[in-house]
Formats: C-alpha cells, structure tokens, sequence
C-alpha cells in the first residue's frame, strides 16, 4: 500500500474524475432533476396501510414481497459478534423524520411497524449524498411524519404461531404513540414466540466406506421474547432537538435434547441415548439519546450516546440413558458473558462554499467482555466437584477472561453537491484502539487504521443513475474469538479455544451499480459489480500444544480476494393489465480466493456460497381489501466448505419458500395468514473427519446430516385505534 489510497483506488478515483468532468456539460444542460423521490401518502391510500411499513413495502425497489414481521429483542448487531461500535452504514438506510435512532439493538428500521400509516405524511427515497442526513447509504428511506398528529394512537397485534409438531404459541404486541405539545412519544410492549423443533438425521461411513453409524436428534428450544422499550423525541426550540430511547428484552431460550445412536459396524445394530438439558438465559438493555442544535446560517451540531448490556448463560448438560431406567451424567458445561458497550459521538456540520459542506467529529466507544467457562466430564480419575455439576473438572485453556477495548475514531465526512445530478462524498477516518485481555491470559494490542471514502453519484438522466465508490473498511474483531467457547456444531468437540492475538481483517471495497427507475412508477432495474480486497482474513488455524490435543481457533491466516456482480429487479406488471402485481428478484454470483492454513492450497472463504437467486410477488386487491404474495429463496450449492484443523465441512440446502395472504375487514382490522418454510427447508452438511490433520490425507468418517424444524403456519390480527 502506496499512502492512503493504494494504486488501483488512484486509478478509480481518477476514472471518477473524468467521469465528473466529462459530465458537467451535460449537468448544466439538464440541470434542474434531482435524485430524490418522493410518495406522498394518498399514494398509499388505496392499499389500506395500517403501519408505516406497509407503506414501504409498496415502494418498487425498497419494499419486501412477503414482509418480515417484528424482530424483537435486538441484539443483531452484538459487539461479541462482530458490530461493535455504531458503524458507518452501507446498504439501504431507514431515518424517521430525517434522523437515525440513538440506539443498536433498538434501532430505526425496527420502528416503521410501530408508526401508524395516519401519522405518515410522505416517504422520501433519497439516492444522493448530502450532509444533512444522519446516516449513509446506498439508498436512504425517509419516512416523515405530519406535523399535525393526533393526541394519540393506539395500535396492536395478537398471532399465534403453529408448528409441524402442532405445538401453538401465542404472541402479541401493543403500541401507543402520540404528541403532546412539542413532545412526540413511542411505547412498545412485544411478546414474541422463538419457539423451534428440529429434527436430524446424520448417517456416517468408515474411511474404508463402510457403515459406521447412524445419528438422530430431537431438538426443542422453547423460546419467547420479551421487549418493551420507549422513543422519546421532544423539539425544545425551533434550533434545537432532543431524542432519548429505551428498551429491555428478555430472550431466554431453554432447550432440550434427545439422541439416538445406532451402532451400524455390528450386526446387533445396538442403540445408545442420549438426552442434554440447556436451561439458557439471555436479556438485555439499552439506553440512547441525542440532542442537535442548528444555528441561524445552517451549520449544526450534534451528540450522540449509547448504553448497552447484553447478559447470556447456559449450562448444558449431556446424561446417557441407561436401559434400567437410570441416567448417567457425561457431561457439564456451563458458560455466560456479559458484554458491553458505551458510545459518545459528537459532530460539527457546516457549509463551506456553495453545494459544499462538511462534517467533523470524533466518536469514542468502550467495549468489554467478562466471559466464564467450566468444563466437567465423567472422567475415571480425579475429584468430583458440585461447582461442576458433580463431575471431574477438566481444565480450559482461556477459560475465564476479560476483554477491553478503547476506541477512538476522528473523522472528516466532505459533501460536494456539483449540481443537481452529481455528487461526491469523500471522507477520512482514522482509528485507533486499544485492547486489553485479562483473567487466563494476559495480553494488550494497539491498532491503528486510516478508511477513506469517496462515493459518487451519477443522473445520467433523471431515470438512471450511476454509482461508483471505494471504501477501506476495517471489519470488526468477535470478542467472543479472544476466549475459550462451546461448540454447539460438533458434539465430539464440546469446546474452542480462544485467540488472544486477533488483530482486525480490513478489506478496500471497489463498487460500480447502476439503478434505472422505470417510467411511470412502473419499477426499477439495477446491477452491479463489486471487488473486495482482504488483509489480514480471519479464519481457522492451528492452535495446538501437543499432538495429542489438536486444537484450532479463529485466526488471521493472511491476504484474500472476493469478487462478484448482482442483477435486481423491482416491476409493476402493468403491462399484462395487473399494475398491482409487484414482482421482485434479484440475482447474485460471486467467487473469492485465500490461502488455506491447513493444506497449502488456495480455496474460498469459510462458507463462501456461490451465489444467491431471490423472487417474489405481491398482488394488491384494493376493491377486496387484500393482497397475497409469494417469495422463493435459493442459494447455489456447491464448494461451500468450511477448513478446519482435522476435518472439512460442505454445506447445502433447499429453497426457502414463503407465502402470505392478508385480508382488511371490520373497520380497519388486518387478518394475515403466513406460511413459512413451505417446502421444509432441509439445511445439510457433509463433514469429513481425518485421522490427525487434515494435510495426512488419510481419512476417518464421512458424516452426512441434515436437519429442518418444518413448516410454520402464523395468524396475525392487528390494527389501530
């Protein structure tokens, strides 16, 4: 790396400004488009929309087909896997009001289902870059809000899920938002079912290809999730505005086992079973705020903060079941974590000259994780312990540990509006962290990273846009990778270590899309190329003390490259005299290339898939009140592995297949019936086992599994008053 930029971001920047001046000529010709569309509300009003999300859902190009539903309890972005800090966007962004929510786990796009469709004024999607936008994307929907709400509105949910296993659990949800003076208000109540049975089935050949044996399993985890959380957003002057959020979630996710093990090297096809209990608990919190001032000229300022704790233990325990009726104890295995996070982020925005104008601040996060492991088995030699659930305890290498970092990110964010069809935006960050390990290990790392940026934006016409960019991201470390954890993958590995000397995988991201909107609102159609340039790939590698213990963990085992393009497509079939049909799909390939550790060779990236194939519809009936709709999900198999120190996975499965109908009746109630996993949805693995590593070549078992929790029917009644 040649500076800040390596060469060949030079030569795309300067691409990007031969584009820029090439295509000023035209700009001044044409100037007067900008890129930023808007869907006022009566654009909806046909389609009966109770929430804000089923306002989006019917935007060609930003709406999902099937819808999602809630995702209650956050947590998606966890730092102890990997979304520490608050990040930097990319993809499709939600803002309310032209404002991003102050929080992770309780974040902006969770909040659209919560807005009544009567609050919403008009959407705006936004596909140009500006300083006045608190988040950046590829896209941005703004959703905003009339300024003349009602007092309050009440909104609810009821559902009842049922399972193949004809196990039915209830949920529900309860909203309540409104304005009161200057003060708008948001409170959730969500009760959500995480129930789950799984079945599978794994069959096992010798390295000489003879029947080993044959392994089933009965999993049930018995979940439901709890959240209630609060958004608060209170203009205090006509230059100033505060923001303050809340929530609490409770996740417990007990689960139990059952296995069967057919002994097939015999003739006697004896059976063993096996049963584990896993009374796991999970909660977490959050709590956010921000406050803006905007002066008279227009420059502002902004504060940003965020509290989190996200608390999980489990204690697993393995008995064998024993013909007389008794059971024997094999295993015990308890762990918990406790990680968190607390984030301030500040920022001055101003104009610089004309169409110009830029954002400095600093953000500064602390992240940490206590995380604890003990290890009991039914040993013939040693001491029971009952702190070991009356087992043998087995000593961990990083069993119990502590986990710090200090981070601080400057940052310069420039906005260069040349006209109304193009824009760059530039920025440069520089990081800097600090990560102490204690407890079992000692150890302290420094990092230190410069990211710039350059985004550019592109109406060719009104309709088409081009979009080009080069970013250095730096990927964030797993704290959980730093220490000792189960393994809920192999039940012949009961755990993994932890690397103490992880150092961040960055990687320069080389992007090129095009987006055409289709005349009369009819749809949009967009492709795109990318190129991914990794250091430092993160990755399993050999960790082992001896030969008798091998032992890998998640490692940094050098440089990669990935690279690929996607097709997507979002139509109105008015062609075919059905304007109400929206058809969506979108087409992805894709390839990459790194070093394996273990055999020398180069392969792909740990479950690399080859590509991805999406498409569905919806069909809006207004005069009935209803719509109905179908999507259909499927990865392309094949060469999907994953490497590690003595066996080599490949991974495979079935289209997923979803399906809903809705209908609107008694006055504004909203009846939904979903069919999820309609074709099963089977998840299979081929895992081959090597005697020692897996350079020997010399092969133990091929174990063939496959595993499905079947299809899920839903009933969902909401509506507001």
């Amino acid at each position: 790396m040649n500076g800040i930029f390596p060469q060949p971001s030079i030569r795309i920047f300067l691409i990007l400004v031969a584009m820029i001046t090439t295509g000023e000529v035209v700009a001044q010709e044409a100037a007067g488009d900008d890129s930023t569309i808007v869907y006022p509300a009566t654009y909806f009003t046909e389609y009966a929309p109770i929430t804000a999300q089923d306002m989006v859902d019917r935007i060609p190009g930003v709406g999902r087909v099937g819808g999602g539903g809630r995702s209650p309890g956050g947590g998606n972005r966890s730092a102890a896997r990997g979304g520490r800090g608050l990040g930097g966007g990319g993809g499709d962004q939600i803002l309310v009001d032209g404002k991003r929510t102050a929080g992770k786990s309780n974040e902006t796009s969770s909040r659209l289902d919560r807005i009544s469709a009567d609050q919403v004024d008009y959407i705006e999607i936004i596909r140009g870059t500006s300083g006045d936008l608190d988040v950046r994307g590829s896209q941005i929907i703004n959703v905003v809000t009339s300024e003349n709400l009602s007092s309050s509105s009440f909104s609810y949910e009821i559902n009842m899920d049922r399972h193949i296993d004809h196990e039915t659990q209830p949920g529900g949800s309860f909203d309540y938002a409104g304005q009161t003076g200057d003060l708008n208000f948001l409170l959730s109540l969500i009760a959500e079912p995480r129930y789950d049975h799984k079945l599978s089935k794994e069959t096992s050949v010798l390295g000489d290809f003879s029947a080993n044996d044959e392994v089933r399993e009965d999993r049930i985890r018995d979940q439901t999730n709890y959240q209630l959380s609060t958004n608060l957003d209170y203009q205090i002057s006509d230059n100033s505005r505060a923001q303050f959020n809340a929530l609490y979630a409770q996740k417990d996710n007990p689960t139990n086992i059952y296995r069967w093990t057919t002994d097939l090297t015999g003739g006697d096809r004896a059976v063993s079973r096996e049963r584990e209990d896993i009374p796991g608990e999970q909660d977490n919190w959050e709590i956010g705020g921000d406050y803006e001032y905007k002066r008279d000229n227009g420059d502002r300022f902004k504060i940003l903060f965020i509290a989190n704790e996200n608390n999980e233990a489990s204690t697993r325990e393995r008995f064998e079941l024993l013909d007389d009726g008794t059971e024997n104890k094999e295993l015990f295995l308890d762990r918990s974590s406790v990680l968190k996070e607390r984030i301030v982020r500040s920022s001055y925005t101003m104009n610089l000259f004309q169409n110009q104008g830029i954002e400095m601040g600093i953000e500064r996060a602390q992240t940490t994780l206590d995380s604890e492991l003990r290890l009991g088995q039914d040993l013939t030699e040693g001491t029971p312990s009952p702190d070991f659930g009356g087992l043998i305890p087995v000593s961990v290498s990083n069993a119990n540990s502590s986990v710090e970092e200090i981070r601080y990110e400057p940052f310069v964010v420039h906005n260069w509006q040349f006209n109304r069809r193009m824009s760059l935006e530039s920025a440069l960050i520089w990081e800097t962290s600090e990560i102490i390990q204690t407890g079992d290990l000692s150890n302290k790392q420094d990092f230190d990273f410069w990211k710039p940026k350059l985004d550019y934006r592109f109406d060719v016409t009104p309709m088409f846009q081009l979009r080009a960019s080069v970013e250095r991201t730096v990927r964030q470390l797993t704290f959980s990778d730093f220490v000792a954890d189960s393994d809920t993958d192999d039940n012949d590995s009961d755990t993994q270590a932890g690397n103490a000397q992880l150092s961040p995988e960055s990687y320069w991201k080389y992007d090129i899309k095009t987006e055409y909107r289709l005349p009369n609102d009819v749809g949009v159609i967009g492709a795109g190329l990318w190129y991914h340039e990794h250091s430092d790939v993160i990755d399993r590698l050999d960790v082992s003390t001896s030969e008798d213990d091998l032992r890998s963990a998640n490692g940094n085992i050098g440089d990669g490259d990935m690279y690929g393009l996607s097709t997507n497509f979002s139509i109105r079939m008015g062609m075919i005299n059905l304007p109400n049909v929206l058809v969506t799909g979108r087409l992805g390939v894709m390839t990459s290339k790194v070093k394996d550790p273990f055999l020398g060779i180069d392969r792909r990236f740990r479950n690399f898939e080859r590509g991805r194939f999406n498409v569905g519809f919806r069909h809006d009936v207004p005069r009935l009140n209803m719509n109905y709709g179908l999507s259909w999900n499927n990865r392309f198999d094949g060469n999907m592995r994953r490497y590690d120190i003595d066996d080599i996975e490949l991974r495979g499965g079935d289209p997923k297949v979803d399906g809903f109908v809705e209908f609107i009746a008694f006055g504004g109630t909203r009846f939904r019936f979903d069919a999820r996993f309609a074709t099963n949805n089977l998840q299979c693995r081929e895992r081959q086992r090597f005697v020692g590593r897996i350079n020997s070549g010399i092969l133990e078992e091929i174990e063939d599994q496959c595993e499905g929790s079947g299809r899920l029917l839903s009933l969902k009644i909401n509506g507001t008053f």
